[in-house]
């Protein structure tokens, strides 16, 4: 999939003529025709572009945060880089409007486990034995997914990983909106740490397992909740959220 981080950036700075935004649809995907059908690639990669009556614009603008859907993903692997190794649990909730409205958890088969991860995780070999097989529970996965917001305690690792796991399996990969719980709460909670481990104890969350994919995607929840206590009430729509949580610097509220 070709690379379409400028077209977001160029629709993060204001929206585009429909012209000009099919015209550079067209030149990242190395295309000369059939631009509608990149358009549905698009769409179905979760890219959050919406048609307006003379433009194109960013789809995060439109949304209020509290009203999004969001997925709270965790992944337990076999290894850090996707090329070396595999993800052997996957474990997600929906949640919007203050409430779960679905869940998803799932080993994934794999022939062996090191004992590395197995010390870490608890997940040993024979715990897959029957388990799906990657290509099945991604393609499960991915149609939960649909084009909710990605968020995940250390965004970037649990991203990057599933989108090279779907592509390797021919399955449509992400270019959906992400937002990182450890950005977040680096804005909203004043902590002297922020590992999803230490946050679990020190904000008083107590999630009885660590190190598994559905319930450190609750603890990731849970420090989202505990954060948007404190998200100030200039921000509005998950585009203002997102940019927010980038900030890089403590957010302290005003008394």
């Amino acid at each position: 999939m070709a690379t379409f981080a400028p077209l977001l950036e160029k629709l993060h700075s204001a929206p585009m003529q429909k012209d000009a935004f099919r015209q550079y649809v067209a030149q990242c995907a190395g295309l000369l025709s059939d631009v509608d059908t990149q358009l549905e690639i698009l769409k179905a990669y979760g890219f959050p572009f919406v048609e307006l009556d003379d433009s194109f614009a960013l789809g995060t603008r439109f949304i209020h945060w509290r009203e999004a859907k969001f997925c709270f993903v965790d992944i337990e692997t076999t290894g850090a880089k996707p090329k070396d190794s595999q993800i052997i649990e996957i474990g997600a909730i929906q949640y919007q409007n203050g409430v779960i409205i679905d869940t998803f958890e799932s080993y994934v088969y794999a022939p062996s486990v090191p004992d590395e991860i197995s010390t870490l995780t608890g997940i040993y070999t024979k715990d897959l034995a029957n388990a799906p097989s990657q290509k099945e529970v991604l393609e499960k996965f991915r149609l939960f997914l649909q084009d909710c917001i990605f968020v995940a305690h250390n965004v970037g690792f649990d991203y990057n990983f599933l989108d090279f796991s779907f592509q390797q399996h021919a399955i449509a990969g992400l270019l959906c909106p992400k937002l990182c719980t450890i950005d977040l709460a680096k804005q909203c909670i004043l902590s002297p740490r922020y590992s999803l481990s230490f946050l679990n104890t020190f904000l008083g969350i107590n999630t009885p397992i660590s190190h598994r994919a559905y319930a450190d995607a609750l603890t990731a929840l849970e420090v989202f909740k505990i954060a948007s206590l404190c998200i100030p009430d200039s921000i509005q729509t998950v585009q203002d959220l997102i940019d927010f949580s980038k900030i890089g610097r403590p957010f302290i509220p005003q008394k």
